[in-house]
């Protein structure tokens, strides 16, 4: 059963790798986008494409030699590169209430010396991959919030006050 994940996981990974059309007055979801994020995620360093709904030892197969820390149950991150150029931390989340399937990335960095060029990379990565957000509206602490609706995934970009401002961003695969 596994197998069949990671070789399928495989075989959707070169199906999606059409480049971006940008095409102005269509919906995200009408634009070819460059990942198929309704199917998963791909992480360019390592090589590894993650389909939406695996569990942690299926996870744990895909990064086999790799750098995969686990944190906790459900919970597991790498440093890595995406989006084309992107690094940061992505944390895997799996969810107890689905019997344990991936349903969420998070994306982080471990140093937040400079919050704006942070805020501005994440957010020039995701609307470079994914087209301009569906809503905006106005966040904390000068920062916009930002939310992209794709089929069924839900991508968000803020900033919250938790003991100091925090950058979240994620990608969420909606039931």
């Amino acid at each position: 059963m596994r197998m069949k994940l990671i070789i399928a996981s495989i075989l959707t990974f070169f199906g999606c790798g059409q480049a971006s059309e940008k095409n102005e007055g269509q919906s995200n979801t009408d634009k070819k986008l460059k990942i198929d994020i309704d199917k998963g995620f791909q992480i360019d360093q390592p090589n590894i494409f993650i389909p939406w709904d695996i569990d942690e030892k299926t996870l744990t197969d895909l990064f086999k030699g790799q750098d995969l820390k686990h944190v906790t149950t459900g919970y597991y991150t790498i440093n890595c590169t995406s989006l084309d150029s992107l690094n940061c931390m992505i944390g895997f989340h799996f969810d107890p209430r689905s019997n344990g399937r991936l349903n969420e990335l998070e994306f982080f960095r471990m140093n937040y010396d400079n919050q704006q060029k942070s805020f501005d990379d994440f957010q020039n990565a995701f609307t470079n991959s994914f087209g301009q957000p569906s809503s905006t509206t106005k966040g904390n602490e000068g920062f916009n919030n930002y939310e992209w609706r794709l089929n069924k995934v839900q991508i968000v970009h803020y900033v919250f006050d938790r003991f100091g401002p925090e950058e979240h961003m994620s990608i969420k695969k909606l039931k």
